[in-house]
């Protein structure tokens, strides 16, 4: 049964009296993975001579879990609420999570169309049913923060 590292920190502090630094540390790393993600992205398109103001985001994924349909808690959604703020034209990929609250996030499908007209595609959630192989030969400029793709134009946290 998997237990919230969040709650063992605190019932460790409760019981014992001192912190779970170790787990206090691995959460401190998770909060900020969405903003390392987003200046990923900024360098990578900088790089490129691109700004990420008023460049296409494609996001693979929103949900929390591969498979899954639950964007609750998502750093995804907060990768792509960064970079709304940032200025970027987001659109989002996710065929469990249909429908997001964050206003200037468009849904859509994954097509050729929608991958070439990205200047960065990032995965972020690797769902089975992802035509990666599509995502290879289409994209211009991929950051894949799950080890799942392959070429010259792809980048892995």
């Amino acid at each position: 049964m998997p237990i919230d590292p969040s709650y063992l920190s605190w019932r460790v502090k409760h019981s014992l009296g001192h912190s779970f630094r170790f787990v206090e540390l691995a959460n401190d790393v998770n909060d900020h993975m969405p903003d390392y993600v987003v200046q990923r992205i900024a360098t990578a398109l900088n790089t490129r001579r691109k700004a990420l103001n008023g460049s296409r985001v494609l996001l693979l994924g929103l949900a929390y879990k591969r498979n899954t349909g639950d964007a609750r808690e998502s750093p995804a959604i907060r990768v792509a609420m960064r970079l709304l703020a940032m200025g970027a034209d987001v659109r989002a990929v996710d065929p469990y999570v249909r429908e997001i609250s964050e206003a200037g996030v468009s849904v859509v499908d994954l097509t050729p169309e929608e991958v070439e007209a990205a200047d960065a595609v990032v995965l972020l959630s690797d769902h089975d049913v992802f035509d990666l192989e599509l995502v290879e030969q289409h994209a211009k400029f991929v950051l894949d923060t799950r080890a799942r793709l392959r070429g010259g134009q792809v980048e892995r946290l």
